[in-house]
Protein backbone atom coordinates (compact mmCIF):
# COMPACT_ATOMS: atom_id res chain seq x y z
CA UNK A 1 0.00 0.00 0.00
CA UNK A 2 2.86 2.17 0.99
CA UNK A 3 4.64 1.63 -2.76
CA UNK A 4 1.12 2.84 -4.51
CA UNK A 5 1.12 5.82 -2.25
CA UNK A 6 4.47 6.49 -3.86
CA UNK A 7 3.19 6.10 -6.77
CA UNK A 8 -0.28 8.25 -6.33
CA UNK A 9 2.57 11.32 -5.00
CA UNK A 10 5.00 10.75 -7.53
CA UNK A 11 2.05 11.11 -10.35
CA UNK A 12 0.17 13.91 -8.80
CA UNK A 13 3.49 16.11 -8.54
CA UNK A 14 4.01 15.59 -11.92
CA UNK A 15 0.89 16.81 -13.12
CA UNK A 16 0.81 20.02 -10.23
CA UNK A 17 4.09 20.94 -11.87
CA UNK A 18 2.48 20.99 -15.57
CA UNK A 19 -0.06 23.36 -14.26
CA UNK A 20 -3.29 21.04 -15.06
CA UNK A 21 -5.63 20.74 -12.23
CA UNK A 22 -8.36 19.01 -14.24
CA UNK A 23 -5.22 16.29 -15.38
CA UNK A 24 -4.69 16.03 -11.72
CA UNK A 25 -8.13 15.06 -11.22
CA UNK A 26 -8.47 12.57 -13.94
CA UNK A 27 -5.12 11.21 -13.32
CA UNK A 28 -6.16 10.71 -9.54
CA UNK A 29 -9.22 8.95 -10.53
CA UNK A 30 -8.01 6.80 -14.07
CA UNK A 31 -4.93 5.41 -11.26
CA UNK A 32 -7.31 4.58 -8.81
CA UNK A 33 -9.41 2.63 -11.62
CA UNK A 34 -6.39 1.21 -12.86
CA UNK A 35 -5.36 -0.29 -9.42
CA UNK A 36 -8.56 -2.17 -9.44
CA UNK A 37 -9.20 -3.55 -12.54
CA UNK A 38 -8.54 -6.93 -14.13
CA UNK A 39 -7.06 -5.78 -17.44
CA UNK A 40 -3.76 -4.86 -17.46
CA UNK A 41 -2.95 -0.96 -17.62
CA UNK A 42 -1.64 -1.54 -20.67
CA UNK A 43 -5.25 -2.61 -21.47
CA UNK A 44 -7.40 0.27 -19.78
CA UNK A 45 -5.17 2.89 -21.93
CA UNK A 46 -5.83 0.94 -25.01
CA UNK A 47 -9.15 0.74 -24.54
CA UNK A 48 -9.36 4.73 -23.72
CA UNK A 49 -6.79 5.25 -26.96
CA UNK A 50 -9.69 3.47 -28.97
CA UNK A 51 -12.30 5.10 -27.82
CA UNK A 52 -11.11 8.79 -28.05
CA UNK A 53 -9.59 7.53 -31.54
CA UNK A 54 -13.34 6.01 -32.92
CA UNK A 55 -14.96 9.39 -31.27
CA UNK A 56 -12.69 11.47 -33.05
CA UNK A 57 -13.12 9.41 -36.32
CA UNK A 58 -16.95 9.29 -36.47
CA UNK A 59 -16.79 13.23 -35.27
CA UNK A 60 -14.35 14.26 -38.48
CA UNK A 61 -16.90 12.15 -41.02
CA UNK A 62 -19.56 14.54 -41.65
CA UNK A 63 -21.83 12.68 -43.70
CA UNK A 64 -21.72 9.99 -40.26
CA UNK A 65 -21.72 13.15 -37.95
CA UNK A 66 -24.95 15.15 -39.36
CA UNK A 67 -26.96 11.92 -39.31
CA UNK A 68 -26.32 10.07 -36.13
CA UNK A 69 -25.74 10.08 -32.36
CA UNK A 70 -23.06 6.93 -31.68
CA UNK A 71 -21.72 6.87 -28.32
CA UNK A 72 -18.60 4.51 -28.40
CA UNK A 73 -17.48 2.15 -25.30
CA UNK A 74 -14.55 -0.28 -25.37
CA UNK A 75 -13.39 -2.96 -22.97
CA UNK A 76 -10.58 -5.23 -23.11
CA UNK A 77 -10.32 -4.53 -27.01
CA UNK A 78 -13.90 -5.00 -27.44
CA UNK A 79 -16.01 -2.04 -28.90
CA UNK A 80 -19.91 -1.53 -28.27
CA UNK A 81 -21.42 0.81 -30.46
CA UNK A 82 -24.65 2.07 -29.68
CA UNK A 83 -26.85 5.21 -30.43
CA UNK A 84 -28.80 6.12 -33.62
CA UNK A 85 -27.94 6.60 -37.31
CA UNK A 86 -30.35 7.10 -40.24
CA UNK A 87 -29.81 4.07 -42.50
CA UNK A 88 -28.49 0.74 -42.61
CA UNK A 89 -25.19 1.91 -44.73
CA UNK A 90 -23.79 4.60 -42.52
CA UNK A 91 -24.27 2.08 -40.04
CA UNK A 92 -22.02 -0.52 -41.86
CA UNK A 93 -19.34 2.65 -42.89
CA UNK A 94 -19.57 3.04 -38.84
CA UNK A 95 -18.70 -0.27 -38.33
CA UNK A 96 -15.62 -0.46 -41.06
CA UNK A 97 -14.34 2.92 -39.65
CA UNK A 98 -14.10 1.52 -36.23
CA UNK A 99 -13.18 -2.42 -36.80
CA UNK A 100 -9.95 0.25 -38.81
CA UNK A 101 -9.08 1.53 -35.59
CA UNK A 102 -5.11 -0.12 -34.01
CA UNK A 103 -6.49 -2.87 -30.85
CA UNK A 104 -9.63 -3.05 -31.85
CA UNK A 105 -10.51 -6.93 -31.49
CA UNK A 106 -14.03 -6.85 -31.61
CA UNK A 107 -17.05 -4.19 -32.81
CA UNK A 108 -21.03 -4.95 -31.50
CA UNK A 109 -22.52 -2.37 -33.33
CA UNK A 110 -25.81 -2.10 -31.51
CA UNK A 111 -27.04 1.09 -33.40
CA UNK A 112 -30.94 1.19 -34.41
CA UNK A 113 -31.66 3.01 -37.52
CA UNK A 114 -33.34 6.14 -36.79
CA UNK A 115 -33.45 10.24 -35.91
CA UNK A 116 -30.78 10.87 -33.39
CA UNK A 117 -32.40 10.57 -30.24
CA UNK A 118 -33.47 14.10 -27.70
CA UNK A 119 -32.11 14.97 -24.45
CA UNK A 120 -34.68 13.30 -22.13
CA UNK A 121 -33.96 9.81 -23.90
CA UNK A 122 -30.83 9.96 -23.02
CA UNK A 123 -31.43 11.41 -18.77
CA UNK A 124 -33.51 8.58 -18.67
CA UNK A 125 -30.99 6.04 -19.69
CA UNK A 126 -28.18 7.83 -17.76
CA UNK A 127 -30.57 7.37 -14.51
CA UNK A 128 -31.24 3.64 -15.27
CA UNK A 129 -27.14 3.07 -16.00
CA UNK A 130 -27.20 5.26 -12.42
CA UNK A 131 -29.31 2.46 -10.64
CA UNK A 132 -27.65 0.04 -11.66
CA UNK A 133 -24.13 0.56 -10.45
CA UNK A 134 -25.92 1.42 -7.19
CA UNK A 135 -27.08 -1.79 -7.07
CA UNK A 136 -24.19 -3.41 -8.61
CA UNK A 137 -21.86 -1.88 -5.91
CA UNK A 138 -24.21 -3.07 -2.53
CA UNK A 139 -24.66 -6.41 -3.61
CA UNK A 140 -22.12 -9.19 -1.79
CA UNK A 141 -20.35 -10.88 -4.40
CA UNK A 142 -20.11 -8.39 -7.31
CA UNK A 143 -17.43 -6.26 -7.62
CA UNK A 144 -18.77 -3.28 -9.98
CA UNK A 145 -15.50 -2.06 -10.81
CA UNK A 146 -15.10 -5.00 -13.25
CA UNK A 147 -18.28 -4.97 -14.90
CA UNK A 148 -19.16 -1.54 -17.43
CA UNK A 149 -22.76 -0.69 -17.65
CA UNK A 150 -24.01 1.29 -20.65
CA UNK A 151 -27.73 2.09 -21.47
CA UNK A 152 -29.39 2.67 -24.38
CA UNK A 153 -32.96 3.08 -25.28
CA UNK A 154 -33.70 1.46 -21.72
CA UNK A 155 -31.46 -1.46 -22.92
CA UNK A 156 -28.81 -2.56 -20.86
CA UNK A 157 -24.99 -3.57 -22.27
CA UNK A 158 -22.73 -5.31 -19.41
CA UNK A 159 -18.92 -5.66 -20.37
CA UNK A 160 -16.19 -6.88 -18.69
CA UNK A 161 -14.00 -9.51 -17.41
CA UNK A 162 -15.86 -11.31 -14.81
CA UNK A 163 -16.80 -15.43 -13.97
CA UNK A 164 -20.23 -16.70 -15.29
CA UNK A 165 -21.43 -16.59 -11.56
CA UNK A 166 -21.07 -12.86 -11.30
CA UNK A 167 -22.17 -12.33 -14.87
CA UNK A 168 -25.19 -14.23 -13.46
CA UNK A 169 -26.02 -12.22 -10.63
CA UNK A 170 -24.90 -8.77 -12.47
CA UNK A 171 -27.54 -9.87 -15.09
CA UNK A 172 -30.26 -11.02 -12.18
CA UNK A 173 -29.68 -7.50 -10.70
CA UNK A 174 -30.27 -5.25 -14.21
CA UNK A 175 -32.67 -7.53 -15.53
CA UNK A 176 -34.60 -6.59 -12.53
CA UNK A 177 -34.22 -2.76 -12.24
CA UNK A 178 -37.02 -0.30 -12.90
CA UNK A 179 -37.16 1.03 -16.75
CA UNK A 180 -34.63 -1.85 -18.36
CA UNK A 181 -36.11 -3.33 -21.48
CA UNK A 182 -33.22 -5.94 -22.10
CA UNK A 183 -30.27 -7.10 -20.97
CA UNK A 184 -27.36 -7.90 -23.48
CA UNK A 185 -24.18 -9.38 -22.09
CA UNK A 186 -20.95 -8.38 -23.80
CA UNK A 187 -18.77 -10.43 -21.13
CA UNK A 188 -14.90 -11.94 -21.56
CA UNK A 189 -15.73 -14.83 -18.75
CA UNK A 190 -12.74 -15.59 -16.40
CA UNK A 191 -13.85 -19.29 -15.97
Amino acid sequence: MQHIKYIALLILSIMILQGCATAVVTGGATGAALIHDRRSTGSVIDDQGIEFKASYTLFNNKEIYDQSHINVTSYNGIVLLTGETLTEELKQKITAEVKSILKVRRVHNELIIAAPSALPSRSSDTWITSKIKTKLTTTSGIDPFYIKVVTEHGVVYLMGLVSRAEANKAVDITASSAGVQRVIKIFEYLD
